[in-house]
């Protein structure tokens, strides 16, 4: 009897997430979530921010059900606050954040859950100029404590551009952030079959400390970086 009604609980959880997904994935495309982005960081760096949905009003909206139009993987640095470089309110964007916007099991369920249950159509995975983590990974010097599950997760793409030409440190965060679009383009079973099948989009950007402006990194930048 236990079974049975585990069973029809999970079968009514999975049609009301296929419903939920389905509802808010036609509410906005990743094209427009994408330039709604760009043009709150527009908005942003020439210092004309509007900041829109933070009002009270919208505290009890939101309060009743969330429904993101983006996806922010980014780092933890305290420069670096999505709403406000984006120019967004409460319940614009799903965040996560780590430092060196490392992901592993659990940012990985909440990735999937933003776009299987949420039904958000676009991830942008955002780095920063002169991240630390990213820095740290740079030197072969150890770093103690949990640390260094960041920085091994980030060698691979400071090796790749160990020998370019340019700043090692601005070459390496451009290539980490192109390591891990890629990695969560793969990511099955959830984000690789939105992706492949062309329902969800995943960029990647960096943020500039000194100028405010977030670049997007092209596609053959990221093909070719991450070969």
């Amino acid at each position: 009897m236990k079974g049975t009604k585990f069973l029809i609980s999970f079968l009514i959880l999975s049609i009301s997430t296929q419903v939920v997904a389905q509802t808010n994935s036609a509410g906005i495309s990743a094209k427009d979530a994408l330039q709604r982005l760009v043009e709150g960081n527009l908005r942003f760096v020439q210092g004309k921010s509007i900041r829109p949905n933070q009002s009270v009003e919208r505290v009890k909206e939101v309060s009743k059900k969330q429904n993101p139009f983006a996806t922010i993987v980014g780092c933890s640095d305290s420069r670096v606050p999505n709403e406000i470089i984006f120019d967004q309110g409460l319940g614009d964007l799903f965040i996560l954040r780590t430092a060196g916007q490392v992901s592993t099991y659990a940012s990985w369920g909440s990735i999937e859950f933003s776009v299987a249950v949420l039904g958000v159509n676009l991830i942008v995975v955002l780095g920063h100029t002169s991240c630390g983590a990213v820095g740290a990974a740079c030197k072969a010097d150890d770093v103690p404590g949990h640390i260094i599950a960041l920085t091994n997760s980030i060698k691979p793409a400071a090796e790749k551009v160990k020998h370019m030409e340019g700043d090692y440190l601005d070459n390496a965060v451009k290539a980490n952030v192109a390591f891990q679009v890629v990695s969560l383009r793969k990511l099955d079973p959830i984000l690789s079959k939105y992706y492949n099948k062309g329902q969800l989009q995943i960029v990647g950007a960096v943020y500039d400390l000194e100028t405010g402006k977030v670049n997007y990194l092209s596609e053959e930048y990221i093909s070719t970086i991450t070969k």
